[in-house]
């Protein structure tokens, strides 16, 4: 690809919408990924299916976002 149709394509791409920009950036970071790790894939369902299962029953306890920014700003001081 020349470089003035590349020059072309980003002055495009800045001129979209903030929420289009994200996607296209969502969309060529995919392409580089290479092809989904399947497996992995599959082991985030699992765990993701297990915390859920924990917070639903009432074994685990979510925080609220301000006592999350809470901790985080104490541990950074």
């Amino acid at each position: 690809m020349a470089a003035v149709d590349f020059e072309k394509i980003l002055d495009q791409a800045r001129a979209l919408p903030e929420s289009e920009r994200a996607r296209l950036v969502h969309d060529l970071v995919e392409t580089l990924d290479g092809s989904p790790d399947k497996e992995a894939a599959s082991a985030w369902v699992q765990e993701i299916s297990r915390r859920l299962a924990e917070v639903e029953s009432g074994d685990e306890r979510t925080l609220s976002r301000e006592e999350l920014n809470r901790r985080l700003r104490d541990r950074t001081g």
